[in-house]
């Protein structure tokens, strides 16, 4: 194996890896385990912190600091660390689903959609948006359709997020049952 394989391999970690710790340390999360495979693979799983599309310092799945937890760009995190920061950032998204889009009496499919776009494009910019106003009114399939509209970054149309969107489109068009023991989170 050449040095360049031995460095590119450790650099990139395993999202199924990624996802088992969090199922099994974070168990006060809502998101099934569906929707961690969407952002996942979506995100890709990094040890070294790079720069998105949109330029913003990143490591693991898809972790920025936007969570409060800073990002060291010369240091390689380990799959624990990887989940922590995951863990911690799928909590916010969580919360603000809950606070502005209706989360808690959304069907399984539609709260993790709504978790996932929010995971990936911010509280900030989706608290407002028609998707969540629509989600406010409780859910409908109509705004599953909403998805489709968040495919740019840094201005440009990208094809990664036309395939996010329409998976967490279609993930959101299955109604599935409001799990009971999350009702009394929000």
């Amino acid at each position: 194996m050449s040095k360049l394989t031995k460095i590119t391999t450790g650099a990139v970690c395993a999202v199924g890896a990624i996802i088992a710790i969090v199922q099994t340390d974070y168990t006060d999360l809502r998101i099934s385990t569906k929707g961690l495979e969407i952002i996942g693979n979506a995100e890709g799983c990094r040890r070294d912190p790079y720069r998105c599309p949109s330029d913003v310092l990143t490591v693991g799945i898809g972790s920025t600091e936007y969570s409060g937890e800073k990002i060291n760009p010369k240091k390689r995190y380990t799959d624990k660390e990887i989940a922590d920061r995951w863990a911690n950032d799928l909590r916010i998204a969580e919360r603000c689903v809950n606070r502005y889009a209706n989360g808690a009496k959304m069907p399984q499919g539609a709260f993790d959609s709504l978790t996932s776009i929010t995971f990936n494009v911010g509280c900030s910019k989706l608290k407002d948006s028609t998707l969540f106003k629509m989600a406010r009114q409780g859910y409908k399939p109509e705004m599953c359709d909403q998805f489709g509209r968040w495919v740019y970054a840094g201005g440009k149309k990208l094809k990664g997020l036309e395939n996010r969107r329409k998976e967490e489109s279609n993930l959101c068009m299955q109604e599935q049952q409001t799990p009971t023991q999350f009702l009394w989170r929000w």
